[in-house]
């Protein structure tokens, strides 16, 4: 075991107080940092493409800043730009369908009584004892919640402009600090495994896990959401929905959940239909639902996802939750990342001879 020095046990310490204070400092923007990183991560293959295209064959120069504004370019196309028009969409259909109910043009209390009006009586009953079936008693709860979502959403509407700010500054953060990732990232992963104390087998396994799972768990998670919140989205303008776009997008949000997401919308959805008389659209909807929505999470998920991270998909799931729950919207990437490098870690330490005696 190696015996370190007074001076070196010093320094290790000042290394340590150095880095958590660094990190102190970029805690403020750290989901502009964490996203700058998993994209320049997902978009590497990219930038190498366009700097062996961009190179001058006669004097062997490779264009590296051209190189990571191209790729910047294609992100802010693909990504960005599409997520921006997508929200002023999105905002307009929830403005619209927030007015038909303010209107009483969407009446949600004749909605549920139509469906309790069909439900047998041992469902009813079981409704009862949670008091379930009482319309006043559902809407005083929703009161009690709708002032408490009241309260937060003033308290986000006094702070808008602030917050607008801080968006605009971490997406500027994120974007300045992809193009240097873009361009020197392959020397800073150089210098990252030089510096990490472990064989070189340890840290290529690791390393090798943690880019394949980030870039595995964006584009499966992203694909699969997007693949429902569209099919969902398709689905309920067929069926004259309101807010089809809405709708999709929410559908898009929750199948981040494995297993259970956009069947949380479109389930109830199919329920009204086949109670208000639609019974052939609530029919179409749960088949098409169960087949068509399901079959994407159930078939593209494990392949984009679980092959690729060589991880079982309940882990998967239990990760991807668990990530959600702890960290919001950013844990659909950390969580299955952590779950990754904690079934590498192991594997490493049940492999290695130099952790065992026997």
């Amino acid at each position: 075991m190696t015996e370190y020095t007074l001076q070196q046990k010093v320094f290790l310490l000042l290394l340590a107080i150095i880095t958590i204070a660094f990190g102190w400092i970029l805690l403020p923007y750290s989901g502009a940092v964490f996203w700058g990183v998993v994209l320049a991560i997902l978009f590497a293959p990219m930038y190498r493409k366009f700097v062996v295209l961009t190179k001058n064959e006669k004097t062997g120069v490779e264009r590296k800043n051209g190189s990571a504004l191209l790729t910047l370019l294609v992100i802010v196309v693909l990504v960005l730009i599409p997520v921006a028009l997508i929200s002023v969409s999105l905002v307009q259909q929830a403005v619209a369908v927030y007015a038909k109910v303010s209107a009483g043009h969407i009446d949600f209390g004749a909605y549920f009584r139509q469906v309790i009006g069909v439900l047998p009586d041992w469902m009813i009953g079981l409704l009862e004892r949670f008091q379930l079936t009482s319309l006043a008693t559902i809407q005083q709860k929703l009161s009690a919640v709708a002032a408490q979502a009241s309260q937060v959403v003033g308290k986000y509407a006094l702070n808008f402009g602030s917050m607008t700010l801080d968006f605009l500054v971490s997406l500027t953060i994120m974007l300045y600090l992809l193009f240097f990732l873009l361009r020197d990232g392959d020397n800073l992963a150089r210098r990252v495994r030089q510096a990490v104390p472990l064989g070189r087998m340890y840290k290529q396994r690791l390393f090798d896990n943690f880019t394949t799972v980030i870039r595995a768990t964006v584009k499966g998670n992203v694909l699969v959401a997007a693949a429902q919140g569209a099919l969902g989205g398709i689905a309920f303008w067929f069926l004259d929905v309101q807010g089809p776009l809405l709708w999709g997008v929410v559908m898009a949000f929750l199948s981040l959940l494995p297993a259970v997401g956009a069947a949380i919308v479109w389930g109830p959805v199919a329920i009204y239909f086949m109670v208000s008389g639609s019974l052939w659209e609530g029919i179409g909807l749960i088949v098409y639902g169960g087949v068509v929505i399901g079959l994407v999470d159930n078939v593209l998920r494990p392949l984009l996802v679980g092959k690729d991270t060589k991880m079982p998909d309940y882990i998967v799931l239990l990760s991807t939750l668990g990530g959600m729950a702890l960290f919001g919207l950013d844990g659909f990437v950390i969580g299955p990342v952590v779950a990754a490098l904690f079934i590498a870690a192991w594997d490493l330490f049940a492999s290695a001879p130099e952790f065992h005696t026997d």
